[in-house]
């Protein structure tokens, strides 16, 4: 190419590459546009140009596809894993959502866009749990970079304990005249297993109760599975008195928590079962039932036509090995006797002893009288919780 030419094609592409770029183009298309214009150099040979092109990636933006559990849901089991998915897979260094209250527990990848938060115990009942994804440049991002433009909340509340849990866990720790087995095909929830134990609490297996043999009908009618019962409650006191807990035969929070604190460190009833029957038919006698063999059968003396012994089912709430019990006469003049070996199962109706010529009929002012040697010997037995039945004459 001669001098001249070459002067010229310089300066012709030069001044089309800065109208373009001026006009608002690039180079690229300003050395492409004068080499489409020109055609050829004054020598009629072809011009040549050559251009790289780079296409850059484009960035989407994350948005979050499903939370579950759903927000609002309620009666959740508190040991469901949390699960978040997302528009796009996130980043292996993105921040994950958080959970409140905290529990302990990991944030795990179970798919290209999803992660999932897996408690290691779960989270208690009635409780008010909250997923907050975070946004903008500390937030979650995508393996391309993007985020999230807005911070997603949302919250659920897991439910309640089975009533029919309480019924399962009693039983198996010896506190219930049942036994408890798992239904064919299934397995015993394992006892040290924290987290599988607190799953059963919210949602029992399957299974079937049957009595201990040797037991009454009268305590056999008194019982249903998960349902309130005398049985049960009498069984809750039992096992709050061995766990230094309030005797109110209820089952709060602090009873779910040594409940199944117990069934894990495997605290079973070290007393036995023990279940005792007045009965007002003449003559009167009491019968004491422990571990399913009739233990005792002796004369008893109830409460007067004035002062009668209240008929029921009533849980010992109260024992001494001697006091001195005070009241009022049916004629109104006070009275303090000395008694022993009283277990208290009704206000102030008790089994005692107290010193009489005979027993088997009507003659306190409520309680149970007994004999010295057999009041003596069914006391320890009659631990807090027991059952006293009282019939009608």
């Amino acid at each position: 190419m001669s001098g001249t030419r070459a002067l010229w094609w310089r300066v012709t592409g030069l001044a089309a590459a800065i109208a373009l770029v001026l006009g608002g183009g690039s180079w690229f298309a300003a050395t492409r546009g004068a080499a489409q214009t020109a055609g050829k150099d004054p020598a009629g040979n072809h011009a040549q140009a050559s251009a790289s092109h780079t296409h850059a990636a484009i960035v989407k933006p994350v948005s979050v596809v499903s939370i579950s559990p759903s927000a609002q849901a309620t009666g959740v089991n508190g040991t469901a894993p949390i699960t978040v998915t997302f528009s796009e897979p996130l980043a292996a260094s993105s921040p994950m959502p958080t959970v409140t209250p905290a529990v302990p527990g990991s944030w795990q990848r179970s798919g290209p866009a999803t992660v999932e938060f897996v408690p290691a115990t779960g989270f208690t009942q009635q409780t008010q749990v909250q997923v907050v994804v975070p946004a903008g440049p500390a937030g979650v991002r995508s393996a391309t970079g993007g985020q999230l433009a807005a911070q997603v909340t949302s919250s659920f509340a897991t439910g309640g304990y089975s009533l029919m849990r309480v019924d399962q866990l009693l039983a198996q720790l010896g506190y219930l005249p049942l036994n408890w087995t798992p239904a064919p095909g299934g397995a015993a929830v394992p006892s040290n297993d924290a987290s599988a134990q607190l799953s059963a609490a919210y949602d029992p297996p399957a299974g079937a109760f049957t009595w201990q043999s040797g037991y009454p009908s009268q305590l056999q009618a008194l019982w249903a599975a998960d349902a309130p019962n005398e049985v049960l409650t009498g069984a809750v006191m039992a096992f709050q008195s061995d766990h230094s807990l309030g005797m109110d035969g209820t089952v709060g929070p602090q009873v779910w928590t040594a409940l199944l604190n117990a069934v894990g460190t495997g605290q079973n009833n070290a007393h036995g079962y023990t279940y005792a029957l007045a009965s007002q038919a003449s003559p009167e006698t009491l019968t004491v039932w422990h571990n399913g063999q009739v233990i005792l059968s002796t004369p008893a003396n109830t409460g007067i036509s004035v002062a009668p012994t209240s008929v029921g089912t009533f849980a010992v709430y109260l024992r001494y090995q001697n006091q001195i019990m005070k009241g009022t006469n049916p004629d109104g003049t006070p009275y303090a006797d000395p008694v022993s070996w009283v277990s208290y199962f009704k206000s102030g109706e008790a089994v005692h002893y107290f010193p009489r010529a005979t027993y088997g009929s009507p003659q306190s002012l409520g309680c149970v009288e007994l004999p010295m040697a057999q009041a003596k010997f069914v006391w320890p037995y009659m631990t807090y919780g027991t059952l006293v039945t009282v019939t009608a004459p």
